[in-house]
């Protein structure tokens, strides 16, 4: 993380650069359970679909090492380059807890990770071309380190990519080794569309600034983009649930809420909805929760007049933001034509006491991450129009 001191100086060598790296992002919260991208990786460069998830660091793909174990992907597996990182590497070290970095081989750099929905991915890290346009055409081919995944282990909430683009915080992610190797600013945002697609960037000259709503993100949850803990509101009166530490993570398509502030939220929404013509339809598994109309719904729109508004609300010194969830934040319209409930028991999946804000609750806003300035923002835009730009990476 570069500090205020150093960011200021160094500020002049980004002057040279096109700045900002732009992608279209396809898919969308329901039915298809994901976002992701296109990826050109290697020598010759090919096409990958990788997950967007702004919750980890490390991008990799499944590679032929050969497999062990993978699964089923819309590309042939990544022939890995043989270019190794080695075990001393910073961006090896940082993705082992402290004090258990040890180098079996001090060649190579070997790598597991763990995902909240239980699925996993064992490999080695290696470094390869990556080919990007910049928004005013230029184009670049860094070399970049990337996990060639060998041992693939599917999660509940499988999705059937190449695998995993990390936009987190750490060392090893894509934003962070762009910014070391002085090509972007370390600046991540995302606009996801509620009608599906949407679009990524890297860099930070494709938003105005003043226009958007910037709260801090939190020294206390450093693994994640975090703007510290949250009071939940629900149609403006506060729940009386407060300190709920929040984190931001595209790669949930939906939104988790701890326990406590789970079981308080539903029950708060079925009395007010007794009064409504929904009726519960626990026939419908697509989530937990759903309710039917007198006749099926078409879109969020026909039943958001039977819901309220939810709003987490965090308090950065003296000033507080708020992040507004309305209807179509946290709905979505089932098969079935039933309406259902895109907030999930977060204590159902390993979360324990975090709140997690998916996908659904991000569409149809820009949200920036911004670690240099360490500020998280957001503001309401329509995602189906891409910036204007000179070359996009589709």
């Amino acid at each position: 993380m570069s500090s205020s001191s150093s960011s200021s100086s160094s500020s002049s060598l980004f002057n040279h650069v096109g700045s900002s790296l732009l992608f279209q992002v396809h898919g969308n919260v329901y039915p298809t359970g994901y976002y992701n991208v296109t990826m050109y990786i290697g020598q010759p460069a090919r096409p990958y679909f990788l997950d967007l998830d702004t919750g980890s660091d490390l991008t990799w793909l499944q590679c032929d090492a050969p497999c062990v174990r993978c699964v089923e992907a819309p590309h042939p597996l990544y022939r890995p380059s043989n270019d190794l990182v080695p075990c001393e590497d910073p961006i090896c070290a940082s993705l082992h807890a402290p004090g258990h970095h040890n180098c079996e081989d001090p060649a190579q750099c070997d790598y597991e990770l763990e995902y909240a929905d239980g699925g996993s991915s064992l490999g080695v890290l290696v470094k390869d071309a990556f080919a990007f346009n910049y928004t005013n055409g230029q184009r670049l081919n860094p070399r970049l380190a990337l996990g060639c995944g060998y041992n693939q282990v599917p999660g509940a909430s499988y999705h059937p990519l190449d695998g995993i683009l990390g936009l987190g915080k750490g060392k090893s992610s894509i934003v962070s080794q762009l910014h070391s190797q002085k090509l972007i600013r370390n600046v991540v945002g995302h606009c996801l569309s509620g009608g599906g697609g949407g679009f990524l960037f890297f860099g930070d000259d494709l938003y105005d600034s003043s226009r958007v709503v910037w709260t801090s993100m939190s020294s206390d949850y450093t693994k994640y983009y975090s703007p510290g803990v949250a009071e939940l509101f629900f149609g403006g009166e506060t729940t009386g649930l407060k300190n709920l530490p929040v984190v931001f993570d595209s790669g949930s398509s939906y939104t988790y809420l701890n326990r406590v502030t789970y079981q308080t939220l539903t029950s708060i929404m079925k009395k007010e909805l007794s009064a409504k013509s929904l009726k519960e339809a626990p026939e419908d598994e697509t989530l937990p929760l759903c309710w039917k109309g007198r006749r099926p719904f078409k879109n969020v729109h026909d039943v958001k007049k039977c819901f309220k508004t939810l709003a987490l609300s965090f308090t950065d010194g003296k000033t507080r933001t708020l992040f507004e969830l309305n209807p179509e934040a946290y709905l979505i319209i089932s098969n079935k034509g039933n309406v259902c409930l895109g907030i999930l028991n977060g204590a159902e999946v390993g979360l324990q006491d975090l709140n997690v804000i998916g996908a659904i609750s991000m569409q149809d806003r820009l949200v920036i991450f911004d670690n240099e300035k360490q500020m998280i923002g957001w503001m309401p835009t329509n995602c189906d129009q891409i910036p204007k730009s000179k070359a996009m990476n589709t």
